[in-house]
């Protein structure tokens, strides 16, 4: 896991822009995020207009870690123990959502996805800003995933609050459905999940 050199002073802002319905980049274990209050409509929608990106693709989000999901999605017994295997992690974990979850950020659906990343600089943004962060990579629709900043794109750099965390590692999410076993997109630890898919 990456320890994460940036001040918590640059966490504390980032969080203060998130609480106030703005956005900011952040690094996770995989590419760069685009952050916002997940259960603010208004400020997801900031996230769409800023990727370019259909609302009918929904949108996952970021927690510190597993009880912070508490109030916002309902999980079953094989998807606990799952996530405890799992998570913090470069997987996305598609559950029941509580009407906590706002209909724009599942684009109208019943499940969202839940991540926690294995990024310090992550779960640090992710618990100062006390509330689930939008986790979508940081990029116009379409386009490639950032590992740096510099390859972010301007138009959302100048949007959002930049939270320089360096060079990320690469690669997306594993994004699977316990409770079908379906796996919507095959990623990191794809091997990992399917071994365990098979065995419980």
């Amino acid at each position: 896991m990456s320890t994460g050199s940036v001040s918590d002073d640059t966490i504390e802002d980032a969080a203060d822009r998130i609480g106030s319905g703005g956005l900011v980049v952040y690094p996770t274990e995989t590419v760069y995020g685009l952050g916002a209050d997940a259960t603010d409509a208004a400020a997801v929608e900031r996230v769409f207009e800023a990727k370019g990106r259909s609302r009918d693709k929904p949108l996952s989000m970021a927690v510190p870690d597993l009880p912070a999901a508490a109030p916002y999605v309902r999980l079953g017994e094989r998807e606990r123990a799952f996530c405890d295997r799992f998570l913090p992690g470069p997987v996305t974990v598609v559950a029941e959502r509580t009407d906590r979850v706002p209909d724009v950020l599942v684009a109208g659906g019943e499940r969202v996805g839940l991540r926690v990343p294995d990024h310090a600089v992550a779960r640090r943004l992710a618990e100062a800003a006390d509330r689930p962060v939008t986790a979508t990579s940081a990029n116009l629709s379409g386009e490639g995933s950032a590992r740096n900043v510099d390859e972010i794109a301007s138009s959302i750099r100048d949007r959002a609050f930049v939270v320089d965390g360096g060079r990320t590692p690469g690669g997306g999410s594993t994004v699977v459905d316990v409770t079908t076993g379906t796996i919507h997109r095959r990623g990191n630890r794809i091997d990992a999940i399917e071994q365990w898919l098979a065995e419980h």
